[in-house]
C-alpha cells in the first residue's frame, strides 16, 4: 500500500449492514496493511475547531516564564505544559522542536475507591482555552469510540468490547506547537521517527506536508488530509494486543524546506488510552502456530509508565 485510504465514518454509523460491515473490512485492512486511515463524516466540525486553534496559538504565544509555570513537577508531562525539547523519540538522545500541552480525561470513574486520573490543568489567562479544550476532548472520544468498535468487529470481538476500557480511561488531547526554527538543525526533527503508545491516535490540523508515514517497503510517504479530516493510526498498545496483527508504524514530522522555517506548525492528535488496568496480551485469536505470540503479558499502565521513561518525560 503506497498511499493512505480515506473513509467515511458515516458507513459504520449507517442503518445499512452492509455499509457498515464494509466499512469495519476496509479499515481492518488499511491497518493491516499501513497502521494509517484518513477519516471523513465524523463530527468534529471547523465552527469546533477553529476557535481551538485560536486559543491555542494564544496559550503558545503566551511568554515562557508565564507558560513554564503550567510545567507541574511529578506528573511526566501528563497534564498541562510541556516545554521545547524536552521529549525525544525511544532510542534517540535529541529532543523534537516542538512544545505541547496535555488536557486529560474529565469523567470521574465511578467506582471511588479506584485510583482517580491527575486532574486537569486550568489556565487562568485563557478561560477559552480550558473550555474548548474539554469540548473537543469529548468529541474526539465519542469518534473514538466508534472505531474501536469498528475494529473490535474486525477482530472478531464484542463490538463493545473497548468500551469500558476508554470510557474512564488516560487518553490526552495534545495541542502542539513546532515553533518557527531559527537555526539549522544538527540532527533534531520536528518530530522524529516514532509509534504512538496509545491504543488509536485521532489527528486534527495535518492539512499540508510534514508529517510522512513509514511503509512495509521502508519508504517515507506523506500522510496530507483534506480539510476537515482526521488522520488516523494505530499505536503501539493495539499492536501489543493483536499481536502485530493491526501495525503501529512508524511515523514522523520533518523539518520544511529552508524557505519556511519562519513559520510555526500546529496540530492536535487526540491519543486514545484505556484504563491503566487493561491487560495488553496478546488476543488469543490473533496467535497461531505461524504467529508466535510476540510480547510478555503486562497491563496498559505498566506500558505507559516504561515508554515515558523511554521518551525522557518520567525518571
Amino acid at each position: 500500500m503506497k498511499e493512505i485510504s480515506r473513509l467515511d465514518l458515516q458507513k459504520f454509523l449507517s442503518n445499512s449492514p452492509h455499509d457498515k460491515a464494509q466499512f469495519v473490512q476496509d479499515l481492518g485492512r488499511a491497518f493491516e496493511e499501513i497502521g494509517f486511515v484518513i477519516l471523513k463524516g465524523h463530527a468534529i466540525t471547523s465552527a469546533l475547531t477553529d476557535p481551538l486553534y485560536e486559543q491555542i496559538k494564544a496559550f503558545f504565544d503566551l511568554d515562557d516564564a508565564v507558560k513554564s509555570s503550567y510545567e507541574i513537577d511529578g506528573m511526566a508531562g501528563q497534564r498541562g505544559y510541556t516545554s521545547f525539547g524536552k521529549e525525544h523519540a525511544k532510542g534517540r538522545t535529541e529532543g523534537d522542536l516542538k512544545e505541547f500541552w496535555h488536557f486529560g480525561q474529565y469523567n470521574k470513574h465511578p467506582d471511588s475507591k479506584r485510583e482517580q486520573l491527575p486532574e486537569n490543568i486550568s489556565v487562568k489567562e485563557l478561560p477559552e482555552f480550558n473550555r474548548l479544550g474539554k469540548k473537543v476532548y469529548q468529541a474526539l472520544e465519542e469518534t473514538g469510540v466508534a472505531l474501536l468498535q469498528a475494529i473490535a468487529l474486525y477482530l472478531n470481538l464484542d463490538e463493545h468490547y473497548f468500551d469500558p476500557y476508554v470510557r474512564y480511561g488516560n487518553s490526552i488531547l495534545r495541542p502542539i506547537h513546532y515553533p518557527p526554527i531559527k537555526t539549522a538543525p544538527k540532527e533534531a526533527l520536528r518530530a522524529a521517527p516514532h509509534g504512538d503508545i496509545n491504543l488509536i491516535t485521532l489527528l486534527m490540523g495535518a492539512q499540508g506536508k510534514g508529517l510522512q508515514v513509514k511503509t512495509k517497503a521502508g519508504d517515507w510517504i506523506d500522510a496530507i488530509a483534506q480539510e476537515g479530516d482526521l488522520i488516523i493510526n494505530m499505536g503501539d498498545m493495539m499492536a501489543r494486543l493483536t499481536n502485530n496483527k493491526l501495525k503501529s508504524t512508524l511515523h514522523q514530522v520533518v523539518n520544511p524546506p529552508k524557505s519556511l522555517w519562519g513559520s510555526s506548525r500546529y496540530s492536535i492528535p487526540f491519543f486514545m488510552h484505556p484504563i491503566p488496568e487493561m491487560p495488553l496480551n496478546c488476543l488469543e485469536n490473533c496467535v497461531d502456530e505461524a504467529h508466535p505470540k510476540a510480547y510478555e503479558d503486562c497491563t496498559a499502565g505498566a506500558f505507559l509508565d516504561q515508554r515515558l521513561k523511554e521518551l525522557g518525560l518520567k525518571k
